[in-house]
């Protein structure tokens, strides 16, 4: 990639941009519903995710480091908030449609089960006979079945560009147009898209493609802050990666008695930058060649348009590599796992042998009448569900001391 002309990645001001998501040509919503005087339908679909349960449940549910562990780590909640506004910068500067773009990041944690990926892998083994868990496919169960708020409907009925950025933020997930569902598309998904066409054979948005880097530079950078906070890594293990020893340099030049913290905050602040604006540069080079007329040509393309150039990708590789030896896989984050492993898989067997365990009438009500594969995945609903500290008050009570 060439050196980025800093001068021409703009505010993004002015109407949105050709290949943008236009709401106004919204393909609509699973259940026809009249249009807000006030409000466009992805402007709804943000609206709904902030209001949903599921978002607030993502305030006590672990990003790293579990709940409990401090106040100042990032919950699925708050890395979820710092997900979306990368997001909307980045739609802002591309002039794409940024609800959308802050919708679909606002949303693309919704199935995380608690403790976080560990919980998730737990819940996964679990569910092996009965279709496994996708906490993706988990996100697109709660949007369309398990919020249950509406008078009409189950679920949120989101715009379909919504689901679509929800389900495809990643890239497609079948190669061709037509092509029968593979057995790797999770059941949830490969069941509601019978419903609702999704086009899993198609690339997502741009929009929803903003939302899925944001993900990445919010975690590769946040996942460090905090790594520094936990004490798992110092500023000096940082000058194991190139990119960030070159940051640290920049800092410590400019401001050689700087205070740790401090320190930590420049470091984090530039490495965002960079990133933000590796994407915004990409983007417009890929955009310059692949030059989409509409938002259907974006889908139509035979590549992701917003992420980052070779370069960054390569230090996105090493930074990922650097939190996995380092964090990820720290001992004392290895014996939380295995701990809150236990409890997901000791909760899991209450719950499949005395469902009535389970609080709240919609989750013991007509239980006789499922099959012992509806109700593992009733279980799963339920237990992923659970925030971080629900999950252990409850296996307190069941299993005594913590």
């Amino acid at each position: 990639m060439a050196e980025i002309d800093k001068s021409s990645l703009g505010f993004g001001s002015g109407e949105r941009a050709i290949y943008a998501s236009d709401p106004t040509q919204s393909r609509g919503r699973l259940f026809d519903e009249g249009q807000s005087l006030t409000r466009s339908p992805f402007q709804r679909d943000r609206d709904r995710i902030v209001h949903s349960t599921a978002f607030r449940r993502l305030k006590h549910k672990t990003q790293v480091f579990i709940a409990h562990e401090g106040d100042h780590y990032r919950t699925r909640l708050t890395h979820t908030i710092e997900v979306s506004q990368i997001a909307r910068a980045l739609a802002r500067a591309l002039k794409l449609d940024e609800d959308l773009a802050e919708g679909v990041a606002l949303v693309h944690d919704f199935g995380h089960t608690p403790f976080g990926h560990t919980g998730e892998d737990a819940l996964d083994a679990l569910l092996k006979d009965y279709g496994g868990f996708d906490h993706n496919a988990q996100s697109l169960r709660i949007v369309t079945k398990l919020e249950q708020r509406y008078a009409e409907f189950d679920g949120l009925n989101l715009s379909w560009e919504s689901l679509e950025g929800l389900v495809k933020h990643n890239g497609p997930l079948i190669a061709k147009k037509g092509e029968e569902l593979t057995s790797d598309v999770p059941v949830a998904i490969t069941n509601y898209n019978q419903l609702h066409d999704l086009w899993l054979w198609s690339f997502a948005s741009l929009e929803a493609q903003a939302a899925a880097i944001a993900d990445d530079i919010a975690y590769n950078t946040h996942d460090i802050d905090d790594g520094l906070r936990s004490g798992l890594l110092t500023h000096q293990m940082l000058e194991e990666v190139p990119f960030l020893a070159g940051l640290m340099k920049e800092v410590k030049d400019r401001y050689p008695n700087l205070d740790e913290s401090r320190l930590t905050h420049e470091v984090t602040r530039r490495q965002i930058t960079q990133m933000v604006e590796d994407v915004i540069g990409t983007a417009q080079e890929n955009l310059a060649l692949v030059k989409p007329k509409s938002a259907d040509d974006v889908r139509h393309a035979n590549q992701t348009i917003v992420g980052f150039s070779d370069r960054m990708s390569d230090i996105d590789k090493q930074l990922k590599t650097f939190l996995f030896a380092n964090v990820y896989r720290h001992p004392s984050v290895m014996e939380k796992r295995d701990y809150v492993s236990k409890v997901v898989d000791q909760l899991f067997e209450v719950f499949m042998n005395d469902p009535q365990k389970m609080e709240g009438a919609r989750w013991v009500d007509g239980l006789e009448m499922l099959t012992e594969s509806a109700r593992a995945r009733h279980v799963g609903d339920y237990l992923s569900g659970m925030t971080d500290t629900y999950a252990l008050d409850v296996h307190k009570q069941l299993f005594g001391a913590s």
